[in-house]
Parts: structure tokens; sequence; C-alpha cells
């Protein structure tokens, strides 16, 4: 089954994320992975307020897993720390 990668994000340095942003976009791809929401449009319904959000589907959860602890990701992932408070998850989608 497919998974999610579910990011909610505070950006605090722009110019820093924008460099995982271009490391992250690829890193992602090798493993399947394509960004279904990326920033766009939401409303803060419960919970902590994150202004950027971001929602990518993998193939498999493991998939999911092992972009997250690739070589290319944590380079990316590097970039982030610092410019960002994060909260990252993997979800495995329920089956249609």
């Amino acid at each position: 089954m497919s998974a999610l990668w579910i990011a909610h994000v505070k950006v605090l340095d722009a110019e820093a994320y924008g460099k995982y942003a271009a490391l992250a976009g690829p890193a992602l791809a090798k493993f399947g992975g394509v960004f279904l929401a990326r920033g766009g449009r939401y409303v803060q319904l419960e919970g902590n307020d994150r202004p950027r959000n971001v929602v990518a589907r993998f193939p498999s959860f493991e998939a999911a897993v092992e972009c997250y602890s690739s070589p290319d990701y944590q380079a990316a992932l590097a970039l982030a720390k610092g410019a960002s408070e994060r909260d990252l998850l993997v979800v495995e989608e329920s089956p249609s």
C-alpha cells in the first residue's frame, strides 16, 4: 500500500529552507515520492498552526521511511535544521 509524508512547517530562514527544498524534491523522487500538496492554501481547524504544509505520496510505507533515512535526504535535511520548525510523519494509506 502507498504511504504519505505529512509535514507541518514554520519556515524561519527562507533562503536556507529554499536550499533544503531544492535538494529534498530530487531525493523524494528517487524513492517514487510525488508531491500532492506543497505550501498551498489551508485552514487550521485544530492543533498547532504551522503555515507551510506538505503532503507527498510514496509507493509504499517502506519507501517513505527509506527515503527519510537516505543520504540524499539527510543532506537536504541538514539545511532545514535551524531554518525551520517541523513535524513530519509517515502514514500508510487505507485501501480504497
